[in-house]
């Protein structure tokens, strides 16, 4: 019981997350904007990105853009790990499910029956948060070898050299967008989360603990 009673009235989000989670929406949507602006100098797709879905207006200006947001997503990034592993969210909250609850939360997820509680983690976010935040990782690893051939040799040779490291980056912004995409989606579903995530709020109780 008491245990029931702390879970309800722990914030849904904390203040330095919730201020670490908006620095960075803004860092990742001035990358994927500005890169889409960079890619369309040499694209690799039969398609460009439109111009008023870029940022930078050419490519030197996205390249400022771009080089000057990845050193915020870094610099919060570092900060959001760190404050993770200390307060004991990571652990707490986006610890990598298993296979079983991963597969039944899936299937209510499919079958819009998994219901979600403001404040706590169900199997498929943590494999997702999880997912993303190594997505991030590759992303900037991936983008420093192709912006540093020479001088990050031994980065670029881990990624099979120049060209797949491009084509890795690439890959890595698209599952971004996906994952950016489906977020908003279940944001305009429960929009109790988006509220959440701008005001302290209390979690919901968790009945049972999720494994």
């Amino acid at each position: 019981m008491e245990n029931r009673a702390q879970s309800s009235v722990r914030p849904a989000h904390s203040l330095p997350r919730r201020i670490m989670h908006w620095v960075n929406v803004y860092a990742v949507c001035c990358m994927v904007f500005s890169g889409w602006e960079i890619y369309n100098a040499s694209p690799d797709l039969p398609f460009p990105f439109p111009q008023w879905a870029t940022l930078g207006g050419w490519l030197g200006g996205a390249l400022a853009w771009h080089l000057s947001a990845v050193w915020l997503l870094v610099l919060n990034g570092v900060a959001y790990l760190l404050y993770g592993i200390f307060s004991g969210h990571l652990r707490r909250d986006l610890r990598p499910p298993s296979p079983r609850a991963f597969l039944r939360d899936f299937v209510a997820a499919l079958r819009l029956r998994l219901p979600h509680k403001i404040g706590h983690y169900n199997a498929v976010q943590r494999l997702f948060y999880g997912g993303v935040i190594c997505i991030l990782i590759v992303e900037v690893l991936t983008g420093l070898s192709i912006w540093k051939p020479v001088q990050l040799g031994g980065l670029v040779s881990l990624f099979g050299g120049y060209v797949l490291a491009r084509n890795i980056h690439l890959a890595m912004m698209i599952l971004i967008v996906g994952f950016i995409v489906v977020h908003l989606v279940l944001v305009a579903i429960v929009p109790r989360t988006l509220v959440a995530m701008v005001k302290a709020v209390p979690s919901d109780p968790q009945e049972t603990p999720d494994v």
